[in-house]
């Protein structure tokens, strides 16, 4: 009895082996449109013929006000953005659709790039799309939300096929038109000025539009008006300097030569710094080739400097005659040298020196606006106070000898121009006063405003002290200027300028169309 038991199940398993299994029935008609989130919590899968897998957690209500940067799991997985809202279920994308913008990542904020860092302000709310476009174009600008068809989304995407669909152009023209300026979200990070939050302008504007730009509250508005200004006023004095100035040499008198270089740097300088705060939102392109036109007035403005120290300036100085170095030396030190050899040597290496640093300087400045550069703001200041070193000179003799007693027109106007210098650089430098309060100075007081006006400052008692050794020159001239040695080197720098330019456009055209 025992054995008969044991076969019976066996063969049972056996004939229930060999005859087919009945037929599946088939799923419900509304099973695959059905959503998951339309089900009752915590039910599984209405389709009997598919293992419905481990049950997932479903998503609370409240995961709308999470931070954008956390990853969140959806009832059909992670949840993507498309066109017109998130892929799943209409309820989750209706609470997605609450939810601001990400933040970006700006440069100098976090891995040392340029940008916004420590800025604590919100991004407004935008209704998040990802528009496909081609490679190598810009990301068209995030709509406001209202700005659409108001109601659902299914009868926005009803309304929106059944219409044709308005031009592009025609849709950004009202929204320019009521939202002229944007926030530091808004624009692409080369725009994003460290702790300045508002007042940017949109990209591209016209020329027209940057043109009226300057007669608006923008973060760029007063950073032009501060070197346009003292344009002016520079301009009408080197006009005074030049043809009303009583005196009996003309103004194409080859003793003039070093003075038309230092007017023309001054005022290529103001001008440049001028047309770069305007003209910088025309395109990306134009914005970088802007800046670098204006590094490289800088660079023509030192070296035109030296140019001017170098006639009217240096001849005058106790400390480069010979005649006067060799006794002091000897008395001081009781060193037994003839200083006619070394101050011969430094008068012959004056220029070509100030000339390479001119276009070195350009070189670091253009460099500092690519990725590699940490503190860019840091980098151009202390470039542009290499020329300065120029004056050396003025400043030994007036710790050596009696500058003061001698000339002291050149020395209070020398020591208070290094001082605008240092307040000058100081506010480049530390972003102050934006850094404390960000947000509070965008359209007025920030930091490059104080900037533009100390540097102003700085340049008009250079222009005083810089009059005065051209009357000395003028009594009694040493030697008369070269074409050469002045204009000469001049028109040698723009070239070699243009060269640097023209090499850090290429550079960046090629880096953008790979």
């Amino acid at each position: 009895m025992t054995v008969g038991a044991s076969v019976r199940p066996a063969q049972a398993r056996a004939r229930q082996a060999r005859s087919p299994r009945p037929p599946r029935p088939p799923p419900p008609a509304n099973a695959a449109a059905q959503c998951r989130s339309e089900r009752p919590r915590g039910c599984r899968a209405s389709n009997p013929g598919v293992d419905p897998g481990p049950r997932r957690a479903q998503p609370s209500r409240w995961r709308s006000l999470w931070p954008p940067h956390q990853s969140l799991t959806g009832p059909l997985g992670p949840l993507r953005p498309e066109e017109g809202g998130w892929n799943g279920c209409s309820g989750s994308g209706l609470l997605w659709n609450l939810q601001r913008r990400p933040r970006r990542a700006h440069k100098g904020s976090d891995g040392g790039r340029r940008g916004l860092p420590g800025a604590r302000g919100r991004a407004p709310e935008v209704a998040c799309a990802r528009p496909s476009r081609a490679p190598g174009t810009m990301a068209r600008r995030l709509q406001p939300r209202g700005a659409g068809t108001k109601g659902p989304p299914a009868a926005t995407a009803a309304a929106s096929e059944a219409g044709p669909r308005p031009h592009p152009s025609a849709a950004a023209e009202p929204l320019a038109s009521a939202k002229p300026l944007l926030r530091w979200d808004e624009v692409p990070d080369d725009f994003v000025e460290c702790f300045i939050l508002s007042g940017y302008r949109r990209l591209p504007c016209t020329a027209q539009e940057c043109l009226a730009s300057v007669l608006k509250p923008t973060n760029e508005t007063l950073n032009f008006w501060t070197h346009f200004i003292p344009l002016l006023l520079f301009l009408s004095k080197f006009c005074r300097l030049f043809f009303l100035s009583g005196r009996d040499v003309p103004f194409h008198h080859p003793w003039l030569l070093p003075l038309w270089c230092y007017a023309s740097g001054v005022l290529l300088t103001f001008a440049m710094s001028c047309t770069a705060h305007v003209f910088s939102c025309l395109s990306l392109r134009l914005r970088a080739a802007f800046f670098y036109l204006d590094y490289a007035s800088i660079s023509y403005y030192g070296f035109g400097s030296t140019v001017a120290y170098y006639y009217y300036l240096l001849p005058g100085l106790s400390l480069l005659d010979a005649r006067v170095m060799t006794p002091y030396v000897q008395q001081r030190l009781g060193w037994h040298v003839d200083c006619t050899r070394l101050i011969a040597a430094y008068r012959a290496l004056v220029l070509p020196v100030a000339f390479v640093l001119a276009v070195a300087c350009t070189v670091a400045c253009c460099k500092s606006r690519t990725d590699w550069c940490s503190y860019p703001f840091a980098l151009r200041t202390f470039v542009f106070v290499m020329p300065l070193s120029m004056a050396c000179p003025i400043m030994l003799e007036s710790w050596l000898f009696d500058l003061r007693g001698e000339n002291p027109t050149l020395f209070v106007h020398f020591y208070r121009r290094y001082f605008w210098l240092v307040v000058a650089a100081f506010f480049n430098v530390s972003k102050i006063p934006e850094r404390i309060h960000p947000g509070l100075f965008d359209i007025i007081g920030h930091s490059h405003q104080l900037f533009h006006i100390f540097t102003f400052l700085s340049i008009y008692d250079q222009v005083y002290y810089v009059e005065e050794g051209l009357r000395q020159f003028l009594e009694a001239p040493p030697a008369a200027p070269t074409f050469s040695g002045t204009v000469g080197y001049m028109l040698l720098l723009v070239v070699c300028l243009g060269l640097v330019i023209k090499k850090f456009l290429n550079s960046a055209e090629s880096c953008s169309k790979k």
